[in-house]
């Protein structure tokens, strides 16, 4: 009979999987975190997770907190069972599952008088923030864009916001007001600078606010960049089953994720942090080589296989990485065209890196589907695609494989794949790249035409032509043939 996973029934977990071995009777919470999802829960919990089991770091608990639609569901699931998660970590030989206990509470986010209460607490140190990459208001440049409509609104109800950033600022300017030292602001996205850009879009809507006010963040809170990895697909009932079947637990919300992660941080924490290096993170006085490395070769590679296996109806990433030809795109674009702009990486050699890579991609029981690749592109291309084909043109580098990347991504949002299959919407922008797509069917340069995707790449003619060489030869030759024809330098 599975046991049902509550803080009761800890003891009647079966022995073959973990639990804290900590009382959590004896943690208090330091750290309040933005954007409770899976990928939170298999890295910055498990970290701390860890910590605590070695008896360390116990005043940094984590509070969760969130203000998106979704958020109130999945605390009502986490409050359920304790606020605990049971992290299931797969290779293709073994796999393990573990209860994680480093979360105390998740404060109902509807009640963003009590997110704000405790970001003012002076035992919140530290604020950290996993709320996607399109999540930070930010134009084609990744620049602040303070005309978002949701910036608007903070700007002009700072009492009343609805913004993980407004209520931020809400909460420092609580701390200023009673004289607590401001917490810092840890981002744990997928984005180039990750703290160099929170920082700007929370600076950016505090001038809005409060020129001093922004003045003030700018000289006291800190915001260190950082480089996070782990791969973590959604939960469905298939992960759900498969922790009743093979573990003999239930769990309304369990996390499957890879065994293999990483963390690189910036030491800059003035209130304090917990002894993460204890347990395996990095501390390095620059993170750019790492997040460079990281964002261009796994989640730009992750993009190059998504597409051409969503138009071939292909559920799985591991079944995409067993077709010959995705393989070899993924192989021939990364080695060519996106590695060689990659600076060095201290004691890494980035060649060994993406073999690792594709290994990690090959996981067949990881469960990562292409949709969730395919997710979000609108957001996710400007971050993890244009700028190596805007360094490529700059070093005048081979750009035909990052072209037909961008033409498959538009092919996709077409909406249809190429047995008929209509293509649910997966963007937050969804309507309007269809549409897009669909005009570009006849005039490939409509594409383009996105600024906030592609920016001043836009104008490049010879980027241009090879993305509209590669869309016209997708729509009139079909995946595999222009796949292959790239292969074969022909395209």
């Amino acid at each position: 009979m599975p046991v049902t996973l509550s803080l009761n029934t800890l003891s009647d977990l079966p022995e073959t999987v973990g639990r804290p071995a900590y009382d959590r009777a004896d943690l208090s919470a330091g750290i309040l975190h933005f954007g409770v999802g899976n990928f939170h829960r298999a890295h910055q919990a498990c970290y701390l997770d860890r910590l605590f089991s070695t008896g360390q770091g116990h005043d940094w608990a984590i509070i969760g907190a969130g203000v998106m639609p979704g958020d109130s569901k999945a605390r009502q699931v986490l409050a359920a069972q304790g606020f605990l998660t049971t992290v299931v970590a797969q290779e293709a030989e073994t796999s393990t599952a573990h209860v994680t206990g480093a979360m105390l509470d998740y404060i109902d986010p509807t009640d963003a008088a009590a997110i704000t209460q405790r970001l003012a607490d002076p035992a919140i140190r530290i604020v950290s923030l996993t709320i996607t990459e399109g999540g930070y208001f930010l134009d084609a440049g990744g620049r602040f864009d303070p005309a978002h409509p949701d910036i608007l609104h903070d700007a002009a109800e700072p009492e009343m916001p609805r913004t993980v950033f407004g209520l931020m600022l809400k909460g420092l300017r609580m701390r200023r007001a009673g004289g607590t030292p401001p917490f810092t602001v840890m981002c744990c996205d997928n984005i180039p600078h990750n703290g160099h850009v929170t920082r700007n879009t929370l600076v950016g809507l505090a001038r809005l606010i409060d020129p001093n006010l922004a003045q003030w963040v700018q000289d006291q809170v800190r915001f260190p960049n950082g480089m996070v990895d782990r791969i973590t697909p959604a939960t469905s009932d298939r992960e759900r089953n498969i922790l009743r079947d093979d573990f003999g637990v239930t769990d309304g919300w369990p996390v499957f994720c890879e065994g293999f992660t990483q963390w690189v941080l910036e030491d800059d924490f003035p209130l304090g942090r917990p002894p993460l290096e204890q347990v395996g993170v990095q501390f390095v006085p620059d993170v750019t080589p790492y997040e460079f490395m990281k964002i261009r070769i796994l989640n730009g590679g992750h993009a190059v296989i998504a597409y051409p296996a969503g138009l071939l109806d292909i559920h799985f990433v591991h079944e995409a990485m067993e077709h010959p030809l995705i393989r070899a795109f993924l192989q021939k674009l990364e080695r060519e065209e996106i590695i060689p702009g990659v600076p060095p990486v201290p004691d890494t050699d980035i060649s060994t890196y993406f073999d690792l890579i594709e290994q990690r991609f090959l996981n067949p029981k990881i469960g990562d589907t292409v949709r969730r690749l395919c997710l979000d592109g609108s957001n996710r291309q400007p971050k993890f695609i244009v700028p190596s084909i805007t360094d490529a043109l700059a070093r005048d580098g081979r750009i035909d494989g990052l072209a037909l990347e961008s033409a498959l991504w538009c092919r996709y949002c077409a909406g249809v794949s190429e047995s008929g299959a209509v293509i649910a919407p997966n963007d937050p922008n969804w309507d309007h790249l269809q549409t897009t797509a669909q005009a570009a069917q006849t005039d490939p340069r409509a594409w383009l035409k996105m600024r906030d995707v592609y920016g001043e790449l836009a104008d490049n003619e010879r980027f241009a032509a090879a993305f509209s060489n590669a869309l016209n030869a997708l729509w009139q030759e079909g995946t595999v043939s222009v796949l292959q024809r790239y292969l074969d330098e022909t395209l």
